[in-house]
Order: C-alpha cells, then structure tokens, then sequence
C-alpha cells in the first residue's frame, strides 16, 4: 500500500492546470467500442481508472494504445461480449460495458461493479433501461447477463437522475431501432460530453444537459477523434485546497461554468475568487467562514466535491452543517479527520461541523476517492506531519496529485511500500 506524506501548514500559490475529466474518459472510453474503425481521445487523464479500463478493452480484443493524455481505441479485433471478471471489480464505471456490449453484440456479461466504499449504489434504473429497449435481464452468482434479439427505442422515465444509468442507456440506445426518450436524465457535464462523442461518431442524440434526452438509433457508429472535457472535480478540490491553506492559486484549464456551484459556496465562505476564460484564481482567507450546504444533482451542489469541503470547513470560524443527499456512508471518512483534531458530529447523512483554530497532521486511511481528497486537503492545512495511506486509491481520479501539489508549494512526497 503506498502512502502520501504531507509537511503541511504550507501556503499554497501559483498555478495548477487540470487535466482531463475522469468521469467523462470512464464513459467515452468504452463507446469508443461502438464505432467500426478508431477513435482518438485527447486529454485523457493518466489516471488509475483510464489504466484498468485500456486493459479491459485489450482483454475484449480491441488495440488500445495510450501515449501520454492521448488514447486511440481500435475495435477492429472486439468480439467478446464476456467483460473480465477481475477487472471489472476494480472500478465502479465497468458497468456501461453492459450498455455498450449490449448495442454491439445483443447480449453482454458483466460482473457487478466495484469501485468506492461509499454505500449501496443499486443499478436498478439501468437494468429498468435495458429492459424498455427490450433486452432479457438476469443477475446469477454476481454476473449481470443481458440478451436482445432486437433493441428498439422506448420511453424510459428513470426514478431518480442517475448519472450512470443516463449514459448507460444512452449508449445502448445508440445502436437500437427508433428513439429513445430519457426522461428526468441526468444534466452532469458529462453526460453532455458522451453526447457530444457519440454524435460525432454519427449517432443522433438531442438534448444531453436536460432532463429530457433523445436518441435516434442509427445503423452504424463510425471512429472519431474527441477531446475530453476538463475534470470538474479535480478543479473543485484544488481550489478548496487554495481556500483550506488561505492560498492564492490559479486553477487553469477549465469550463467555470461546471464550477458554479463550488464557486457560490467558497465565496460564501470568504474566499476571493476571479474568473477570466479558462482559469479561476481562488485566494483563501485566514480561516473561512461557516456554511451550509446540501449536495444534489447537477447543477446542485456536486455529492463528490463534499469531503473535501467538509476538510475546508474543519478549520472554519464557526458551526456549518454538510447534508449528504445522494449515498449512504459518504461521511465515513469524517473519522480519520477527527483523528486530526476535526470537531464533527454525524447524524446519519449530515456533518455537523464545529470549525476549530487548528488542525494537527496524523496516520489516516481511505478507502474513497474523494475521502482521500478530504485527507489531503486537510493535511495540506494541518500542522505537522501527515501520513495518508491508501494513495493507490486517490491515484484512481488525480493525475500526478504529488507533482502538481508541489509546483504549488506544498512539501509532500510519496511512499511506495
């Protein structure tokens, strides 16, 4: 298990360009399957996630090359419609394999997802999806299998706006007979950005950022080159690590309009913050100021942007309240910031967040991605030393978190064990 240590109490300043959306390459890197012929993806994060999802593709038969942030997908070779069962435990966006596996070969076997330890996430809306498009479903010894002689367009009205199972009937909706309408869809940038693939390889989908997305299936995808959108997520935890140190930090390369709603509440809590094009300058005040905040879907305020909020809120001047709408134990983490002198109380989803002068670095451990977020942004902040164990895991959605944390100035290494 290798580690991240952290001299912290650092005043973070200069400048941090971000790289490409995770959660838009976990989706764009599987549809590239449904053309016949390459795609080119630029902007590609070097991320843990895009690693594991390049060998799931080889192992279904497609060349994959990766060459830095760019990743051309040949499917010329893909014929199985088996996913592999270990990898696919590895991460959580394994399952728009079904979707895509399904358009391609009318029948997909996909183990059950893996991915962070942050509560139930059912997939019960995406099995609802396939099966309106007219597909058989089955679920035997954690296996989701999936068969259609025919897939045909079909109204699916999801119960709630999940982003996965958006894409995921998107995807097999693509290749299907007639249209597809998607009511109360999810509006996530990027699901806007899978749309914007998919329609460049020839699909026709409309709407993609309501909650209302047509698709029009057509006979045939072709390749297309695509350039990622920036990642949102990793922008939003760099500019609360700025807030977090009472830093002054330029955060470039990114849309500020997917940023709105971290903006609204950094500025709530007293930081000075200036946007100009593609960068956002976010200067932090000594110690921030309380706020509450309640995550929901986009444009609400974003589930994965909370712990490192929380981490932000640790050191306020005074009491906030964090209400976790969308997953069951995504406050888990709040033990290991306790540990580093936080004052929080949970009450099922809320944090009660009692602000104290300072926090002291300590052992911690994740077992989330945006939980070891949280801990990074706390230690940078902290006083002392650090240790946060478990840096495999924030290697899943930050690209080279040591080397641009330190271009920045923080002091901090890692450790390979």
């Amino acid at each position: 298990m290798a580690k991240l240590i952290i001299e912290g109490k650092k005043r973070l300043s200069g400048e941090v360009r971000i790289g490409g959306s995770k959660n838009s390459s976990v989706a764009l890197i599987p549809a590239a399957l449904l053309g016949e012929g390459p795609s080119t993806l630029d902007n590609v994060p070097l991320i843990r996630d895009v690693q594991v999802f390049a060998q799931i593709l080889k192992d279904l038969g497609a060349s994959v090359t990766l060459d830095r942030n760019t990743m051309t997908v040949a499917p010329n070779g893909f014929s199985s419609h088996v996913a592999p069962y270990d990898l696919v435990r590895k991460l959580r966006a394994s399952y728009y394999l079904m979707g895509v596996l399904l358009a391609k070969f009318g029948k997909a076997e996909v183990g059950l997802p893996g991915g962070c330890d942050i509560g139930p996430r059912p997939i019960d809306q995406h099995l609802k999806g396939f099966r309106a498009l007219g597909a058989e479903v089955t679920v035997e010894g954690g296996v989701v299998k999936l068969f259609a002689k025919k897939l045909t367009g079909a109204p699916v009205y999801l119960d709630i706006p999940s982003v996965g199972a958006t894409i995921n009937i998107m995807l097999a909706a693509s290749l299907a007979e007639g249209t597809t309408v998607i009511e109360n869809a999810a509006k996530e940038p990027h699901v806007v950005d899978l749309a914007n693939f998919l329609n460049a390889m020839g699909g026709r989908v409309l709407g993609a950022g309501t909650d209302v997305i047509r698709i029009k299936g057509v006979k045939r995808l072709h390749g297309a080159p695509h350039s990622v959108i920036p990642d949102d997520m990793e922008a939003a935890t760099y500019m609360m690590a700025a807030v977090a140190t009472g830093g002054d930090v330029e955060v470039k390369g990114v849309i500020t309009k997917h940023l709105e709603p971290v903006t609204a509440k950094l500025k709530e809590a007293g930081a000075v913050i200036e946007q100009n094009g593609d960068y956002i300058r976010v200067i932090g005040p000594e110690r921030p100021n309380p706020v509450n905040v309640k995550t929901l879907p986009y444009p609400g305020f974003p589930t994965d942007a909370q712990q490192p909020l929380v981490a932000v809120l640790a050191r306020s001047t005074g009491v906030s309240v964090v209400q976790e709408s969308m997953y069951d134990n995504r406050l888990g983490y709040v033990s290991e910031l306790i540990k580093m002198g936080a004052k929080i109380k949970v009450e099922g989803r809320t944090a009660i967040v009692e602000g104290v002068p300072r926090l002291v670095g300590a052992p911690v451990t994740t077992n989330d991605l945006r939980a070891g977020a949280s801990l990074v942004v706390a230690g940078l902040s902290a006083e002392g030393t650090t240790e946060i164990y478990g840096l495999e895991i924030i290697d899943r959605g930050y690209e080279l978190i040591e080397e641009k944390l330190s271009a920045i100035g923080a002091k901090v290494f890692r450790v390979e064990n």
